[in-house]
């Protein structure tokens, strides 16, 4: 399960925005997780709740944002949003697309508190 590894990567992020911005506690993380990401949710939530119990991230809040498959036509060059594991283009059937959203998985926003 790579989500730990992930997990715990993103808690040292979030420790080191802590530092820098001289905050002792952090409340609220939100994520946003592409479907193609290769990250599933439930196990990332529950890595998240396991690992966040050290250090300023004991009493936060995780928010996922599920980010969808979004493509860019080479055809027709409209935009669109996809289905799930599907590179064709609704507007004009091309399957000549490129993937412009969908494999990412950002941290989006934290909040954070000072005493």
């Amino acid at each position: 399960m790579h989500e730990y590894s992930i997990v715990s990567a993103l808690l040292e992020q979030c420790h080191q925005h802590a530092v820098e911005n001289q905050a002792t506690k952090i409340t609220k993380v939100v994520v946003k997780i592409g479907v193609l990401s290769g990250v599933e949710t439930s196990l990332f939530a529950t890595a998240f709740e396991t690992f966040k119990l050290e250090g300023c991230t004991y009493d936060a809040e995780l928010v996922i944002e599920q980010q969808p498959i979004i493509v860019r036509c080479v055809q027709c060059h409209q935009e669109q949003q996809v289905a799930e594991r599907s590179v064709k283009c609704p507007h004009c059937n091309s399957f000549n697309t490129h993937i412009i959203a969908g494999e990412e998985m950002l941290l989006m926003q934290l909040e954070m508190e000072q005493d």
